[in-house]
């Protein structure tokens, strides 16, 4: 029996094979059609075509934006907003004629990192999504953590813990409120910190290449951005205290930020002398298609 991960993103649509060990068998992608119908007759086309080329048939799991509400089955929160108010799982087993199993796409990371990534063997982990936007998702013993209204691992609509008079009460997001995370410690949002401190518009990665340079306004955007991502992961670590965390998205690639976050993070936890692991994603972005996969166990 093979495990077949879905990755449903904003632009594309990717499927994979893995085999027991974990190797990909095939990988197939498509572009995100935005059109409901459509994406389930690509999604059942994408099973197809990697069976096909793995020669076998296998269990099917997918990583999707948003999540499924316990309460009426019906997705929500979705960045592919054509997907929210409907009822995804059911309608895609319909389409395939199988059972198929779904996750959000940051638990996904966070599952497949537990497994045989870099949090492998840990007891517990907290997969930090800094990319686009910002999402997280818990595993313990090698479980998601969904939560009783689907909502586990959402720390993206949290506000920035431990605001100073000058960041309250931080911009308005997109869900209603204001000075959520998403807004602050997404990549969408040092770009933005860095344009209304200094009234140019940087891409990430040219922020980061200006501050290395010694420029003084991006130096001070790539610090502001350290300490409220630490100040954030501060507050997962007071009400969880994973083993691990593991970043994955866009500014994961940052590699000062691993041996700056500690300090931060020391000075905001409850009590301080805070140890802990902080690792980038093994997988990178094959991480959500791999762990989508891993939501059926290899015995199913």
């Amino acid at each position: 029996m093979i495990q077949i991960g879905i990755d449903f993103g904003g632009t594309k649509i990717e499927a994979a094979a893995l085999d027991a060990s974990g190797r990909f068998l095939s990988r197939v992608r498509t572009p995100n059609p935005g059109d409901y119908d459509q994406a389930l007759r690509d999604l059942r086309d994408l099973v197809a075509k990697v069976e096909a080329e793995a020669g076998a048939t296998g269990t099917v799991g997918i990583g999707m934006p948003g999540s499924i509400s316990p309460r009426d089955g019906l997705m929500r929160n979705a960045n592919a907003t054509f997907l929210n108010g409907r009822s995804f799982r059911e309608d895609v087993e319909v389409v395939m004629g199988r059972e198929i199993r779904t996750a959000n796409d940051a638990n996904c990371l966070a599952l497949s990192e537990a497994v045989d990534g870099a949090a492998a063997g840990a007891k517990s982990a907290f997969a930090v999504i800094v990319g686009t936007g910002v999402g997280g998702g818990l595993v313990v013993d090698g479980q998601i953590v969904e939560g009783a209204n689907g909502m586990g691992g959402e720390w993206g609509h949290v506000p920035l813990p431990w605001m100073t008079a000058e960041e309250f009460p931080g911009p308005a997001c997109w869900c209603g409120l204001h000075g959520c995370l998403d807004m602050l410690v997404s990549g969408t949002g040092f770009q933005a910190d860095h344009a209304r401190r200094t009234g140019h518009t940087l891409d990430g990665p040219a922020i980061v290449q200006a501050a290395r340079r010694g420029d003084a306004a991006a130096v001070a955007t790539l610090d502001a951005y350290v300490d409220r991502l630490g100040r954030a992961m501060a507050m997962i670590a007071n009400i969880v205290d994973p083993d691990v965390f593991v970043l994955g998205g866009g500014m994961s690639n940052v590699e000062e930020i691993y041996d700056r976050l500690p300090a931060v993070i020391d000075a905001y936890a409850f009590g301080g002398n805070w140890k802990g692991r902080i690792v980038p994603a093994r997988w990178g972005d094959s991480s959500g298609v791999r762990g989508a996969a891993r939501l059926w166990p290899l015995s199913a």
